[in-house]
Protein backbone atom coordinates (compact mmCIF):
# COMPACT_ATOMS: atom_id res chain seq x y z
CA UNK A 1 0.00 0.00 0.00
CA UNK A 2 1.34 3.69 -1.02
CA UNK A 3 0.54 6.79 0.52
CA UNK A 4 -1.56 9.23 -0.97
CA UNK A 5 0.57 12.46 -1.33
CA UNK A 6 1.34 14.20 -4.23
CA UNK A 7 4.61 13.57 -5.68
CA UNK A 8 5.93 16.47 -6.56
CA UNK A 9 9.95 17.16 -8.18
CA UNK A 10 12.83 18.32 -6.25
CA UNK A 11 13.94 20.95 -8.52
CA UNK A 12 16.71 24.11 -7.69
CA UNK A 13 13.90 26.21 -9.74
CA UNK A 14 11.49 25.79 -6.84
CA UNK A 15 13.87 26.88 -4.06
CA UNK A 16 14.41 30.07 -6.15
CA UNK A 17 10.13 30.65 -6.69
CA UNK A 18 9.78 30.00 -2.71
CA UNK A 19 12.31 32.43 -2.58
CA UNK A 20 11.12 35.65 -4.52
CA UNK A 21 7.57 34.77 -2.93
CA UNK A 22 8.37 34.18 0.53
CA UNK A 23 11.23 36.19 0.67
CA UNK A 24 11.24 39.00 -2.13
CA UNK A 25 13.22 41.76 0.03
CA UNK A 26 15.82 39.12 1.40
CA UNK A 27 18.93 41.52 0.72
CA UNK A 28 22.35 39.82 -1.14
CA UNK A 29 25.37 42.20 -1.12
CA UNK A 30 28.37 41.67 -3.35
CA UNK A 31 32.08 42.77 -3.64
CA UNK A 32 32.40 43.21 -7.39
CA UNK A 33 35.42 42.90 -9.58
CA UNK A 34 34.74 46.24 -10.78
CA UNK A 35 36.15 47.74 -7.03
CA UNK A 36 32.20 48.62 -5.78
CA UNK A 37 29.95 47.60 -3.29
CA UNK A 38 26.15 46.24 -5.18
CA UNK A 39 23.45 45.23 -3.51
CA UNK A 40 20.04 43.98 -4.51
CA UNK A 41 16.98 41.78 -3.59
CA UNK A 42 16.30 38.23 -4.28
CA UNK A 43 13.01 39.64 -6.03
CA UNK A 44 15.59 41.18 -8.76
CA UNK A 45 17.74 38.17 -8.52
CA UNK A 46 14.99 35.80 -9.83
CA UNK A 47 14.16 38.30 -12.74
CA UNK A 48 17.85 38.28 -13.53
CA UNK A 49 17.81 34.38 -13.59
CA UNK A 50 15.33 33.69 -15.96
CA UNK A 51 16.62 36.06 -18.16
CA UNK A 52 19.93 33.53 -18.26
CA UNK A 53 17.11 30.58 -18.60
CA UNK A 54 15.65 32.59 -21.58
CA UNK A 55 19.33 33.44 -23.12
CA UNK A 56 20.48 29.75 -22.70
CA UNK A 57 16.89 28.99 -25.28
CA UNK A 58 17.65 31.23 -27.40
CA UNK A 59 21.36 29.33 -27.90
CA UNK A 60 19.59 26.59 -28.35
CA UNK A 61 21.51 24.88 -24.92
CA UNK A 62 19.71 21.93 -24.19
CA UNK A 63 18.83 19.47 -21.09
CA UNK A 64 21.91 18.43 -19.64
CA UNK A 65 24.35 20.61 -21.90
CA UNK A 66 27.18 22.06 -19.00
CA UNK A 67 27.76 25.58 -19.03
CA UNK A 68 30.83 26.07 -16.99
CA UNK A 69 31.68 29.15 -14.64
CA UNK A 70 35.40 30.95 -13.40
CA UNK A 71 34.15 33.38 -11.45
CA UNK A 72 34.03 34.57 -7.60
CA UNK A 73 31.53 34.83 -5.29
CA UNK A 74 29.07 37.33 -6.01
CA UNK A 75 25.71 37.98 -7.22
CA UNK A 76 25.90 37.19 -11.40
CA UNK A 77 27.14 33.66 -10.18
CA UNK A 78 24.31 33.72 -7.71
CA UNK A 79 21.85 33.99 -10.69
CA UNK A 80 23.82 31.49 -12.84
CA UNK A 81 23.86 28.97 -10.11
CA UNK A 82 19.48 28.96 -10.29
CA UNK A 83 18.98 29.96 -14.14
CA UNK A 84 21.38 27.35 -15.39
CA UNK A 85 20.21 24.62 -13.21
CA UNK A 86 16.74 25.72 -13.54
CA UNK A 87 16.54 26.09 -16.82
CA UNK A 88 17.65 21.78 -17.02
CA UNK A 89 21.61 22.36 -18.22
CA UNK A 90 24.30 21.35 -15.95
CA UNK A 91 26.24 24.54 -14.08
CA UNK A 92 29.39 23.25 -13.92
CA UNK A 93 32.05 25.51 -11.48
CA UNK A 94 35.37 25.81 -12.71
CA UNK A 95 37.96 26.32 -9.66
CA UNK A 96 40.66 29.19 -11.18
CA UNK A 97 43.21 27.84 -8.56
CA UNK A 98 43.69 24.49 -10.75
CA UNK A 99 46.76 24.54 -12.76
CA UNK A 100 46.19 25.53 -16.45
CA UNK A 101 46.71 21.79 -17.91
CA UNK A 102 43.82 20.67 -15.28
CA UNK A 103 41.59 23.89 -16.65
CA UNK A 104 41.58 22.44 -20.00
CA UNK A 105 41.17 18.84 -18.83
CA UNK A 106 38.07 19.78 -16.66
CA UNK A 107 36.66 22.06 -19.64
CA UNK A 108 37.19 19.60 -22.33
CA UNK A 109 36.58 16.34 -19.88
CA UNK A 110 33.04 18.09 -19.16
CA UNK A 111 32.38 19.12 -22.73
CA UNK A 112 31.67 22.71 -21.32
CA UNK A 113 29.43 24.20 -24.55
CA UNK A 114 30.25 28.23 -23.12
CA UNK A 115 32.11 29.77 -19.86
CA UNK A 116 31.32 32.91 -17.93
CA UNK A 117 33.93 34.46 -16.38
CA UNK A 118 34.64 36.85 -14.27
CA UNK A 119 37.42 40.17 -14.99
CA UNK A 120 39.85 38.30 -13.09
CA UNK A 121 40.07 35.02 -14.54
CA UNK A 122 40.18 36.33 -18.14
CA UNK A 123 43.87 35.77 -18.86
CA UNK A 124 43.28 31.91 -17.34
CA UNK A 125 40.83 30.75 -20.18
CA UNK A 126 43.03 33.49 -23.07
CA UNK A 127 45.87 30.76 -22.34
CA UNK A 128 43.83 27.37 -22.69
CA UNK A 129 41.38 29.03 -25.73
CA UNK A 130 43.19 27.36 -28.60
CA UNK A 131 43.20 23.66 -26.35
CA UNK A 132 39.43 23.40 -25.31
CA UNK A 133 37.26 21.87 -27.58
CA UNK A 134 33.84 21.76 -26.92
CA UNK A 135 33.57 25.66 -26.16
CA UNK A 136 31.39 28.27 -28.53
CA UNK A 137 31.78 31.07 -26.57
CA UNK A 138 32.34 33.32 -23.57
CA UNK A 139 30.53 35.38 -21.33
CA UNK A 140 32.68 38.31 -19.43
CA UNK A 141 30.26 38.79 -16.01
CA UNK A 142 30.73 42.46 -16.23
CA UNK A 143 29.09 46.10 -17.34
CA UNK A 144 29.38 47.02 -21.15
CA UNK A 145 31.96 49.78 -20.03
CA UNK A 146 33.87 47.53 -18.15
CA UNK A 147 35.03 44.79 -21.08
CA UNK A 148 38.16 44.18 -21.51
CA UNK A 149 40.38 43.87 -24.30
CA UNK A 150 40.61 39.95 -25.23
CA UNK A 151 41.85 37.35 -27.52
CA UNK A 152 38.62 35.36 -26.81
CA UNK A 153 36.90 34.06 -29.65
CA UNK A 154 33.55 35.11 -29.62
CA UNK A 155 33.38 36.88 -26.53
CA UNK A 156 30.16 38.83 -25.10
CA UNK A 157 29.14 40.81 -22.24
CA UNK A 158 27.08 39.73 -19.53
CA UNK A 159 25.12 42.80 -18.75
CA UNK A 160 24.39 43.28 -22.37
CA UNK A 161 23.41 39.66 -22.76
CA UNK A 162 20.69 39.58 -20.00
CA UNK A 163 19.48 43.30 -21.16
CA UNK A 164 18.47 41.93 -24.15
CA UNK A 165 16.42 38.85 -22.63
CA UNK A 166 12.88 39.32 -20.94
CA UNK A 167 12.71 38.35 -17.22
CA UNK A 168 9.28 36.25 -18.28
CA UNK A 169 10.25 32.69 -18.09
CA UNK A 170 7.94 29.52 -17.06
CA UNK A 171 10.58 27.08 -15.22
CA UNK A 172 10.24 23.44 -17.42
CA UNK A 173 9.48 20.25 -14.97
CA UNK A 174 11.54 17.25 -15.46
CA UNK A 175 13.20 14.78 -13.18
CA UNK A 176 14.08 15.43 -10.19
CA UNK A 177 17.28 13.22 -10.31
CA UNK A 178 18.64 15.07 -13.63
CA UNK A 179 22.26 16.55 -13.23
CA UNK A 180 21.80 20.17 -11.86
CA UNK A 181 25.37 20.80 -11.37
CA UNK A 182 29.46 19.40 -11.63
CA UNK A 183 32.24 19.88 -9.63
CA UNK A 184 35.62 18.74 -9.85
CA UNK A 185 37.95 17.32 -6.61
CA UNK A 186 41.23 18.92 -6.93
CA UNK A 187 43.29 15.65 -5.99
CA UNK A 188 46.41 15.01 -5.07
CA UNK A 189 47.40 13.13 -7.65
CA UNK A 190 46.08 11.90 -11.09
CA UNK A 191 43.35 14.25 -13.27
CA UNK A 192 40.49 15.72 -11.12
CA UNK A 193 37.54 13.69 -10.89
CA UNK A 194 33.81 15.23 -11.92
CA UNK A 195 31.00 14.75 -9.02
CA UNK A 196 27.74 15.20 -10.89
CA UNK A 197 25.17 16.51 -8.22
CA UNK A 198 21.04 16.23 -8.95
CA UNK A 199 18.59 18.27 -8.09
CA UNK A 200 17.03 16.13 -5.82
CA UNK A 201 20.31 15.89 -3.99
CA UNK A 202 20.84 19.25 -3.90
CA UNK A 203 17.08 20.42 -2.55
CA UNK A 204 17.82 17.24 0.05
CA UNK A 205 21.21 18.68 0.87
CA UNK A 206 20.21 21.92 1.58
CA UNK A 207 17.19 21.59 3.86
CA UNK A 208 19.49 19.78 5.88
CA UNK A 209 22.34 22.19 5.87
CA UNK A 210 19.82 25.28 7.68
CA UNK A 211 18.88 23.39 10.82
CA UNK A 212 19.89 24.51 14.71
CA UNK A 213 22.07 21.52 14.44
CA UNK A 214 23.85 22.66 10.97
CA UNK A 215 24.44 26.16 10.15
CA UNK A 216 21.43 27.20 12.01
CA UNK A 217 20.23 29.66 8.81
CA UNK A 218 17.08 31.91 9.08
CA UNK A 219 15.46 34.91 7.66
CA UNK A 220 17.03 36.71 10.52
CA UNK A 221 20.60 35.69 9.19
CA UNK A 222 23.15 37.64 7.76
CA UNK A 223 26.22 35.42 6.96
CA UNK A 224 29.22 35.56 4.78
CA UNK A 225 30.55 32.96 2.65
CA UNK A 226 34.22 33.15 2.05
CA UNK A 227 34.39 29.81 0.98
CA UNK A 228 34.36 30.03 -2.95
CA UNK A 229 30.93 29.61 -5.01
CA UNK A 230 33.66 27.29 -7.17
CA UNK A 231 34.31 25.06 -4.87
CA UNK A 232 31.23 22.47 -3.52
CA UNK A 233 28.76 25.04 -4.49
CA UNK A 234 29.69 27.57 -1.40
CA UNK A 235 29.07 24.27 0.88
CA UNK A 236 25.55 25.07 -0.63
CA UNK A 237 24.81 28.12 1.05
CA UNK A 238 23.08 29.70 -2.06
CA UNK A 239 20.37 27.56 -2.38
CA UNK A 240 20.27 27.82 1.84
CA UNK A 241 19.37 31.29 1.57
CA UNK A 242 16.72 30.73 -0.75
CA UNK A 243 14.83 28.83 1.35
CA UNK A 244 15.37 30.96 4.37
CA UNK A 245 15.70 34.30 2.61
CA UNK A 246 18.64 34.63 4.61
CA UNK A 247 20.86 37.80 3.71
CA UNK A 248 24.19 37.18 1.80
CA UNK A 249 27.44 38.85 1.43
CA UNK A 250 29.51 38.18 -0.92
CA UNK A 251 33.46 38.96 -0.91
CA UNK A 252 34.25 38.87 -4.19
CA UNK A 253 37.45 38.77 -4.94
CA UNK A 254 38.50 40.69 -1.81
CA UNK A 255 39.55 37.62 0.33
CA UNK A 256 42.39 39.40 2.09
CA UNK A 257 41.56 39.97 5.72
CA UNK A 258 40.96 43.61 5.52
CA UNK A 259 38.19 43.65 2.88
CA UNK A 260 36.81 40.54 4.77
CA UNK A 261 37.32 43.01 7.85
CA UNK A 262 35.60 46.37 5.63
CA UNK A 263 32.58 44.19 4.73
CA UNK A 264 31.78 42.31 8.29
CA UNK A 265 32.09 46.16 9.59
CA UNK A 266 29.79 47.11 7.15
CA UNK A 267 27.35 44.18 6.67
CA UNK A 268 27.43 42.85 10.33
CA UNK A 269 27.00 39.25 9.30
CA UNK A 270 26.22 36.99 12.46
CA UNK A 271 27.80 33.60 10.73
CA UNK A 272 30.92 33.29 8.63
CA UNK A 273 32.30 29.83 6.72
CA UNK A 274 35.30 28.93 5.28
CA UNK A 275 38.79 27.81 5.42
CA UNK A 276 40.87 27.63 8.16
CA UNK A 277 43.88 29.70 5.87
CA UNK A 278 41.35 32.44 5.37
CA UNK A 279 40.59 33.02 8.95
CA UNK A 280 44.08 33.26 9.58
CA UNK A 281 44.34 36.26 7.54
CA UNK A 282 41.57 37.81 9.18
CA UNK A 283 42.41 37.04 12.82
CA UNK A 284 46.22 38.64 12.18
CA UNK A 285 44.45 41.69 10.36
CA UNK A 286 42.29 42.10 13.55
CA UNK A 287 44.71 41.59 16.01
CA UNK A 288 47.00 44.06 13.79
CA UNK A 289 44.52 47.10 14.49
CA UNK A 290 43.17 46.00 17.41
CA UNK A 291 39.55 45.48 16.76
CA UNK A 292 36.84 42.73 17.70
CA UNK A 293 34.33 40.82 15.32
CA UNK A 294 31.10 42.27 17.21
CA UNK A 295 28.45 41.05 15.07
CA UNK A 296 29.72 37.54 14.21
CA UNK A 297 28.11 34.83 16.56
CA UNK A 298 29.67 31.43 14.85
CA UNK A 299 32.11 30.88 12.36
CA UNK A 300 32.25 27.99 10.07
CA UNK A 301 35.00 25.92 9.29
CA UNK A 302 36.33 23.25 7.37
CA UNK A 303 38.05 21.79 4.17
CA UNK A 304 40.83 21.30 6.81
CA UNK A 305 41.13 21.00 10.41
CA UNK A 306 40.67 24.13 12.39
CA UNK A 307 43.57 24.70 14.91
CA UNK A 308 42.85 24.55 18.33
CA UNK A 309 44.36 28.15 18.46
CA UNK A 310 42.25 29.34 16.18
CA UNK A 311 39.20 27.91 18.27
CA UNK A 312 41.06 29.66 20.79
CA UNK A 313 41.25 33.11 19.12
CA UNK A 314 37.33 33.35 17.94
CA UNK A 315 36.34 32.05 21.17
CA UNK A 316 38.77 34.36 23.27
CA UNK A 317 39.16 37.70 21.65
CA UNK A 318 35.80 38.06 19.50
CA UNK A 319 33.36 36.15 21.92
CA UNK A 320 32.48 34.08 18.24
CA UNK A 321 31.49 30.37 18.46
CA UNK A 322 33.74 28.14 15.92
CA UNK A 323 31.07 25.78 13.81
CA UNK A 324 34.16 22.84 12.79
CA UNK A 325 32.53 20.75 9.72
CA UNK A 326 33.72 18.18 7.41
CA UNK A 327 32.82 17.02 4.21
CA UNK A 328 33.93 16.47 0.30
CA UNK A 329 33.19 17.16 -2.99
CA UNK A 330 31.68 14.07 -3.09
CA UNK A 331 29.07 14.66 -0.38
CA UNK A 332 28.00 18.14 -1.55
CA UNK A 333 30.15 18.63 1.16
CA UNK A 334 28.31 18.25 4.43
CA UNK A 335 28.56 15.09 6.17
CA UNK A 336 29.48 16.16 9.99
CA UNK A 337 28.59 19.67 11.76
CA UNK A 338 30.14 20.46 15.28
CA UNK A 339 27.35 22.83 16.18
CA UNK A 340 26.74 23.92 19.54
CA UNK A 341 24.94 21.52 22.20
CA UNK A 342 23.44 20.48 24.67
CA UNK A 343 26.50 18.18 25.96
CA UNK A 344 28.46 21.11 25.39
CA UNK A 345 27.01 23.08 27.95
CA UNK A 346 28.43 20.67 30.66
CA UNK A 347 31.57 21.29 29.86
CA UNK A 348 34.35 23.26 31.36
CA UNK A 349 35.50 25.90 28.95
CA UNK A 350 38.64 23.93 27.57
CA UNK A 351 36.92 20.38 27.32
CA UNK A 352 34.54 22.10 25.32
CA UNK A 353 37.54 23.06 22.97
CA UNK A 354 38.61 19.46 22.80
CA UNK A 355 35.30 18.34 21.81
CA UNK A 356 34.98 21.67 19.36
CA UNK A 357 38.17 20.26 17.62
CA UNK A 358 36.36 17.10 16.57
CA UNK A 359 34.55 17.42 13.35
CA UNK A 360 31.31 16.73 14.64
CA UNK A 361 28.27 14.82 14.51
CA UNK A 362 26.52 13.56 11.00
CA UNK A 363 23.31 16.03 9.59
CA UNK A 364 20.31 13.76 9.39
CA UNK A 365 20.46 11.88 5.81
CA UNK A 366 24.65 11.06 6.35
CA UNK A 367 25.47 8.01 7.76
CA UNK A 368 28.81 6.76 8.55
CA UNK A 369 31.07 3.92 10.07
CA UNK A 370 34.87 3.54 10.30
CA UNK A 371 36.01 -0.05 9.40
CA UNK A 372 39.84 -1.71 9.23
CA UNK A 373 41.58 -3.34 6.06
CA UNK A 374 39.50 -6.39 5.69
CA UNK A 375 36.17 -4.49 6.06
CA UNK A 376 35.10 -5.30 9.68
CA UNK A 377 33.25 -2.04 11.33
CA UNK A 378 35.27 -0.96 14.44
CA UNK A 379 33.48 0.46 17.93
CA UNK A 380 32.34 3.28 18.25
CA UNK A 381 34.33 4.50 21.48
CA UNK A 382 36.64 7.48 20.20
CA UNK A 383 39.68 5.30 20.38
CA UNK A 384 39.08 2.44 17.59
CA UNK A 385 40.58 3.97 14.33
CA UNK A 386 39.43 2.71 10.94
CA UNK A 387 38.53 3.78 7.18
CA UNK A 388 36.29 6.62 7.08
CA UNK A 389 33.23 4.96 4.71
CA UNK A 390 29.44 7.11 4.32
CA UNK A 391 26.68 6.72 2.28
CA UNK A 392 23.19 8.84 1.56
CA UNK A 393 21.26 10.88 -0.54
CA UNK A 394 23.31 13.90 -1.45
CA UNK A 395 26.72 11.57 -1.97
CA UNK A 396 28.34 10.54 -5.15
CA UNK A 397 27.44 6.63 -6.47
CA UNK A 398 30.34 7.32 -8.95
CA UNK A 399 32.52 9.98 -10.92
CA UNK A 400 31.96 11.33 -14.27
CA UNK A 401 32.59 9.16 -17.01
CA UNK A 402 34.88 7.09 -14.73
CA UNK A 403 34.91 3.38 -14.28
CA UNK A 404 36.99 3.54 -11.26
CA UNK A 405 35.34 1.65 -8.65
CA UNK A 406 37.90 2.00 -5.77
CA UNK A 407 36.19 4.23 -3.83
CA UNK A 408 32.82 2.28 -3.59
CA UNK A 409 32.18 -0.49 -1.43
CA UNK A 410 29.08 -1.92 -1.45
CA UNK A 411 26.87 1.06 -1.30
CA UNK A 412 29.27 2.92 0.78
CA UNK A 413 31.69 5.32 -0.47
CA UNK A 414 35.53 5.31 1.06
CA UNK A 415 36.82 9.25 1.59
CA UNK A 416 40.45 8.44 2.22
CA UNK A 417 40.66 9.46 5.78
CA UNK A 418 40.91 7.55 8.80
CA UNK A 419 38.84 8.46 11.88
CA UNK A 420 37.50 7.61 15.18
CA UNK A 421 34.14 7.72 16.30
CA UNK A 422 32.75 8.20 19.63
CA UNK A 423 29.76 7.39 21.62
CA UNK A 424 27.90 10.46 20.49
CA UNK A 425 28.65 9.77 17.38
CA UNK A 426 31.24 12.41 17.21
CA UNK A 427 33.84 12.39 14.35
CA UNK A 428 37.46 12.71 14.70
CA UNK A 429 39.41 12.93 11.45
CA UNK A 430 42.56 11.68 12.60
CA UNK A 431 44.43 11.43 9.02
CA UNK A 432 43.78 11.22 5.24
CA UNK A 433 45.16 7.57 4.65
CA UNK A 434 47.89 8.36 2.98
CA UNK A 435 49.55 10.88 5.02
CA UNK A 436 48.83 9.08 8.63
CA UNK A 437 52.56 8.43 9.99
CA UNK A 438 53.39 4.40 11.01
CA UNK A 439 56.15 4.75 13.30
CA UNK A 440 57.25 1.14 15.05
CA UNK A 441 53.44 0.06 14.09
CA UNK A 442 52.03 2.85 16.24
CA UNK A 443 50.29 5.54 14.42
CA UNK A 444 51.02 9.43 14.24
CA UNK A 445 48.48 11.84 13.80
CA UNK A 446 49.93 14.54 11.13
CA UNK A 447 46.62 16.63 11.57
CA UNK A 448 46.77 16.68 15.12
CA UNK A 449 50.57 17.26 15.46
CA UNK A 450 50.14 20.21 12.59
CA UNK A 451 47.84 21.80 14.89
CA UNK A 452 49.13 21.50 17.49
CA UNK A 453 52.77 23.22 15.91
CA UNK A 454 50.74 25.69 14.54
CA UNK A 455 49.81 27.36 18.04
CA UNK A 456 53.65 28.88 18.58
CA UNK A 457 52.86 32.25 18.41
CA UNK A 458 56.14 32.48 15.86
CA UNK A 459 54.67 30.42 13.27
CA UNK A 460 52.38 30.64 10.34
CA UNK A 461 51.79 27.53 8.89
CA UNK A 462 53.12 24.03 9.62
CA UNK A 463 53.15 20.65 7.95
CA UNK A 464 53.49 17.37 8.94
CA UNK A 465 55.09 14.14 6.61
CA UNK A 466 56.52 11.00 7.30
CA UNK A 467 59.90 10.74 6.69
CA UNK A 468 61.69 6.99 6.11
CA UNK A 469 63.73 6.24 9.61
CA UNK A 470 66.01 3.42 10.32
CA UNK A 471 64.64 2.00 13.26
CA UNK A 472 61.11 3.22 13.21
CA UNK A 473 60.08 2.74 9.93
CA UNK A 474 58.66 6.07 9.41
CA UNK A 475 59.03 8.72 11.98
CA UNK A 476 57.16 12.64 11.79
CA UNK A 477 58.99 15.78 9.98
CA UNK A 478 57.53 19.24 10.64
CA UNK A 479 58.00 21.46 7.93
CA UNK A 480 57.24 25.05 9.39
CA UNK A 481 57.20 28.84 8.05
CA UNK A 482 58.25 31.27 10.59
CA UNK A 483 56.41 34.61 11.41
CA UNK A 484 58.36 37.68 9.35
CA UNK A 485 61.45 38.69 11.65
CA UNK A 486 60.93 35.50 13.94
CA UNK A 487 64.27 33.38 14.98
CA UNK A 488 62.33 30.74 16.48
CA UNK A 489 64.50 27.51 16.59
CA UNK A 490 64.17 23.88 15.78
CA UNK A 491 64.30 23.00 19.87
CA UNK A 492 62.29 26.03 20.55
CA UNK A 493 59.44 24.77 18.48
CA UNK A 494 60.14 20.69 19.96
CA UNK A 495 60.31 22.28 23.31
CA UNK A 496 56.62 24.32 22.53
CA UNK A 497 55.05 20.62 21.47
CA UNK A 498 56.41 18.45 24.32
CA UNK A 499 53.20 19.05 27.07
CA UNK A 500 50.85 18.87 24.14
CA UNK A 501 51.33 15.62 22.25
CA UNK A 502 52.44 12.58 23.30
CA UNK A 503 56.22 12.29 23.56
CA UNK A 504 56.73 9.45 20.81
CA UNK A 505 54.98 12.04 18.56
CA UNK A 506 57.28 14.78 18.50
CA UNK A 507 59.05 15.24 15.42
CA UNK A 508 62.61 13.86 14.97
CA UNK A 509 63.07 17.35 13.30
CA UNK A 510 61.89 20.58 12.21
CA UNK A 511 63.15 22.11 8.98
CA UNK A 512 62.36 25.74 8.51
CA UNK A 513 60.92 26.76 4.37
CA UNK A 514 59.60 29.98 3.20
CA UNK A 515 56.23 28.70 1.56
CA UNK A 516 53.95 25.58 1.80
CA UNK A 517 52.25 24.29 -1.80
CA UNK A 518 48.91 23.70 -1.02
CA UNK A 519 45.55 22.28 -3.38
CA UNK A 520 43.30 24.49 -5.45
CA UNK A 521 41.00 24.05 -2.64
CA UNK A 522 43.71 25.27 0.33
CA UNK A 523 44.69 22.20 1.64
CA UNK A 524 48.62 21.10 2.28
CA UNK A 525 49.92 19.29 -0.68
CA UNK A 526 51.81 16.83 0.56
CA UNK A 527 52.66 14.39 -2.09
CA UNK A 528 55.92 16.36 -3.80
CA UNK A 529 56.89 17.43 -0.13
CA UNK A 530 57.04 13.55 1.07
CA UNK A 531 59.21 12.71 -1.96
CA UNK A 532 61.39 15.66 -1.52
CA UNK A 533 61.91 15.05 2.81
CA UNK A 534 61.15 11.60 2.50
CA UNK A 535 64.93 10.59 3.28
CA UNK A 536 66.06 13.68 4.93
CA UNK A 537 66.17 12.08 8.91
CA UNK A 538 68.36 9.28 6.90
CA UNK A 539 71.02 11.71 5.21
CA UNK A 540 70.84 13.45 8.77
CA UNK A 541 71.78 10.51 10.47
CA UNK A 542 74.36 9.38 8.24
CA UNK A 543 75.88 13.00 8.66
Amino acid sequence: MFGQMMDRPLLISGLLEHAEVTHPCAEIVSRRCEGDIHRYTMKEAAGRARRIANLLRRWGIEQGDRIATLAWNGYRHYELYFGVSGYGAVLHTINPRLFAEQLEYIVNHAEDRWIFVDLTFVPLLEAIKDKIQHVEGFVVMCDADKMPKTSLPNVHCYETLLAAESDEFEWPEFDERAAASMCYTSGTTGNPKGVLYNHRSTVLHAMASIGEEALGLASTSCFLPVVPMFHVNAWGTPYSAAITGAKQVFPGPGMDGASLWELIEAEQPDLLLGVPTVWLMLLNHMDSIGKKLESVDNVVIGGSAAPMSMIRDFQEKHDAFVIHAWGMTEMSPIGTVNSHSKHMEALSLEDRYLLQAKQGRPVYGVEMKIVDDEGNEQARDGVARGRLLVRGPWIVSGYYKNEDKKAFENGWFDTGDVATIDQNNYLNIVDRSKDVIKSGGEWISSIDLENAAVGHPELVECCVIAARHEKWAERPLLLAIRKEGSNVSEQDVIDYLENKVAKWWLPDAVVFVESLPHTATGKLLKVDLRTQYENHLLQTTTA
